[in-house]
């Protein structure tokens, strides 16, 4: 599961790099932890090119209450919700680490361990209000399981370009594992920060 995600200016510079022409239209967002509904800068295929753009987080659901945030990788192109996005609007969500509570709802972020961008794998629908996206969630790997039992599905930089524009590659990373990720609580967070403000 995913429902919460951090992004600094420097994670957003770097899409707009990946992006090259469209990053001139592009005006970088909210940065820091984003939520459901909020716009996120992501990367998607509109063009040859991965093309930089913002969009809000979540399709809303068929009753307006509330939205869908994730969709899970073994069921989404079978799932008419989702089926038609997966299959040909995927994008990319990048983020510094997301965020799971664990079984006494302590905040724990997840992120690589040498601190590089994750980058997401999702997909999006037009609505009404426009475009939204969503997220791809996994099964946990063991860096994740302690925590939840779900996670999003993350993929490796060199595999970017064929989850957006490559559908049967697309629908076979659906299957694959997520890399093995460092969790820090909120309270090693804090006293990291401290220790900055110290120094």
């Amino acid at each position: 599961m995913c429902g919460r995600f951090y992004s600094d200016k420097e994670i957003a510079e770097s899409i707009l790099r990946m992006a090259g022409g469209t990053a001139r239209e592009v005006n970088i967002p909210k940065t820091g932890d984003i939520y459901p509904s909020q716009q996120a800068l992501i990367l998607s295929g509109r063009e040859p090119d991965f093309y930089a753009e913002t969009m809000h987080w979540g399709f809303p659901r068929f009753d307006r209450k509330g939205l869908l945030i994730n969709a899970r990788a073994e069921t989404a192109p079978e799932k008419k919700t989702f089926k038609d996005a997966v299959l040909h609007h995927r994008c990319i969500i990048p983020a510094r680490h997301f965020y799971e509570w664990d079984r006494d709802k302590n905040k724990v972020a997840f992120r690589y361990e040498d601190k590089s961008p994750l980058f997401m794998a999702g997909f999006y629908r037009r609505f009404e209000e426009g475009d939204r996206f969503i997220i791809v969630t996994t099964q946990a790997n063991e860096s994740m399981q302690p925590v939840h039992d779900r996670m999003p599905l993350i993929l490796p930089e060199n595999q970017l370009r064929d989850w957006i524009y490559d559908q049967k590659a697309a629908l076979q990373m659906l299957a694959q594992p997520s890399p093995l990720l460092r969790s820090v609580r909120e309270e090693e967070q804090q006293t990291m920060s401290i220790n900055l403000l110290t120094l």
